[in-house]
């Protein structure tokens, strides 16, 4: 059928979760089969320490509640990671039985647990007794929502700073529907509000409130603020009607769905995690041909295995050692072409990653009637600064310890200090990084002082 004829209702039905949840029988055979590793390899890959054997082996005994338990314990977001972390390249692949036979599903038993702790409506937490000390944590997303969460339990006064409508950042906003829907990350969000967070909701630091309000307010603050929007392509014709903001476009689909890439050609720019969900998304809303343009090869794509692998499923198309050099309109404004030219790639002598070098008299035309930027996001350097932080090019420097930053009152975790050689931008990294934040402010403001008493 012609995609033209595709309906509301159908593209609607295309954003509904993709992979279903383990059903119970699959779930007890499946966590029968964990040999239970003492000094458990799958714990060690963990960035954040889930004592992975001990929620399979109460998933096993039909303990669900303590299972979910042990693991937000570790995770504040592990409802979310159960289904976008890249478990084979973690706890799956460091799992014992992948020498003899094949790992323990650990993200779908994961999703299992907490899946049954949403449905049930469980609260798994409690805060802790005051402690007469407060902090500002500035960004509602993954590494916010841990850092906020266990300071709660350490008996601090929270609040945070959020400049969206909803919490959960990347988790709520970023992550397309059909791998995580919002009702997963806002149960998130809701097991932290329970312990008494409090959460100002559409407030910008730098703008509603200072950063000087702030550092005079709280005893300490978490700068967790992520990323901003895609940077520009600094190409012709950018301005055009149908060239989109990858963030954004994710965004959109987030919160309705239209018809408007129906039967239209796609061109997405870049090849990392949002590009393939900006492709994908494509996809789901009609779009009746969708390529990815990059301009190194597959292998040093940024992306992860299994969203390649999913893309090229959905019918994505790979245009490799291509680079965008200008988007064609027509006289309304609108795209009808990108204009491309094709790199080859040479050893460089800063890094050693290959540069992408462009192919003289290689030109060519794409026609498309959509251009999706995805290459990569801004920083927040107004805020960063300040805070007077040092940083490099919107890295906050960091000790990578305890997230404390040069300004000893301010920590950072998450995609403000994700860049430079310093971590990898995963939702469970950023996740550890807030939890590190929150155990740095305890052991600086009450552990120390409760010792020397």
């Amino acid at each position: 059928m012609s995609t033209s004829f595709i309906s509301l209702s159908d593209l609607k039905r295309n954003f509904a979760e993709v992979k279903a949840g383990m059903k119970h029988k699959e779930a007890i055979e499946e966590s029968n089969r964990c040999l239970y590793c003492y000094d458990a390899p799958c714990m060690h890959a963990c960035p954040t320490g889930i004592d992975i054997p001990s929620f399979i082996k109460k998933i096993a005994s039909g303990n669900l509640k303590g299972s979910a338990r042990t693991i937000m314990e570790a995770n504040p977001v592990g409802a979310t990671c159960s289904r976008v972390c890249p478990t084979e390249e973690l706890c799956e692949g460091a799992c014992v039985l992948n020498l003899s036979s094949k790992p323990i599903l650990i993200g779908d038993l994961q999703r299992y647990a907490t899946d049954w702790a949403i449905k049930n409506e469980q609260v798994l937490f409690k805060a802790g007794v005051s402690n007469g000390k407060s902090v500002a944590v500035i960004g509602g997303g993954p590494a916010g929502l841990s850092a906020a969460r266990e300071l709660a339990r350490f008996g601090f006064a929270v609040t945070v700073y959020e400049a969206k409508e909803q919490a959960g950042g990347l988790d709520t906003y970023g992550i397309v529907s059909f791998r995580l829907s919002q009702e997963i990350s806002l149960w998130e969000v809701e097991q932290v509000k329970k312990l008494g967070v409090e959460f100002r909701m559409n407030t910008r630091v730098g703008e509603d409130i200072t950063a000087e309000e702030l550092l005079q307010d709280f005893d300490a603050i978490v700068l967790a603020v992520g990323m901003s929007k895609v940077p520009m392509l600094g190409i012709e014709g950018e301005q055009l009607g149908g060239v989109y903001d990858a963030i954004d476009f994710i965004e959109a689909t987030k919160a309705t769905i239209d018809t408007q890439l129906v039967g239209k050609r796609v061109a997405v720019i870049g090849a990392g995690n949002t590009a393939i969900d900006a492709a994908t998304c494509s996809v789901r809303l009609g779009a009746e041909k969708v390529q990815i343009v990059y301009r190194r090869t597959q292998e040093e794509m940024t992306a992860y295995d299994f969203e390649f692998d999913f893309a090229k499923q959905d019918g994505v198309e790979f245009r490799w050692l291509t680079a965008p050099k200008r988007i064609i309109g027509n006289a309304n404004g609108e795209v009808i072409a990108l204009e491309c030219i094709r790199m080859r790639l040479e050893e460089s002598e800063i890094s050693g990653r290959k540069r992408p070098v462009p192919v003289a008299g290689s030109e060519f035309l794409i026609e498309v009637d959509a251009v999706v930027k995805a290459i990569g996001q801004t920083r927040h350097t107004s805020i960063i600064e300040q805070f007077g932080l040092t940083h490099s090019r919107g890295t906050v420097t960091v000790d990578t310890q305890t997230g404390e930053t040069s300004n000893p009152k301010v920590f950072a975790a998450g995609d403000v200090i994700f860049g430079d050689g310093q971590g990898e931008a995963m939702v469970v990294s950023a996740a550890q990084q807030g939890k590190q934040a929150a155990y740095a402010i305890y052991n600086k403001l009450v552990s120390k002082k409760i010792e020397t008493a």
